[in-house]
């Protein structure tokens, strides 16, 4: 993943954004709407981008854009960085494969002492049933 590369493909979008700020909220647009055109991704192999577009299906447009909006705060520039910050996380989140689990066995020990503990509890058990004479 290039961050720089990706960086340049973003595309943002001021817009109205609700919330605090009484008049100064209808005439200032300080939500940033971020765009991220998967598919055309310079910055992301093929297998990154179909592992992006699996991962991330849900929010993914069917033109293939990846579409994140931040109207936290009232300064557009902080909007900005947040969402930067947040587009980062989640593609890298999307690309983070888990390592596959290895089997293994029970050790001889292990075996032995759940053997042993399964005989004690049939036992302490058998001990409280009525005497068959």
């Amino acid at each position: 993943m290039n961050t720089s590369v990706l960086l340049k493909e973003l595309t943002f979008k001021a817009i109205r954004s609700s919330g605090a700020g009484g008049q100064h909220v209808n005439k200032v647009s300080s939500k940033v709407e971020l765009a991220f055109d998967v598919k055309a991704s310079k910055g992301l192999t093929n297998d990154q981008k179909e592992l992006v577009a699996q991962k991330l299906s849900q929010r993914i447009s069917k033109s293939g854009i990846l579409i994140l909006q931040c109207g936290q705060s009232r300064s557009q520039h902080k909007n900005k960085e947040l969402v930067i910050k947040r587009f980062l996380n989640v593609l890298k989140i999307s690309l983070h494969t888990p390592k596959k689990r290895k089997k293994t066995k029970p050790s001889k020990a292990a075996i032995k002492k759940r053997l042993e503990n399964k005989q004690k509890r049939s036992l302490k058990k058998a001990n409280r049933r009525k005497p068959d004479f």
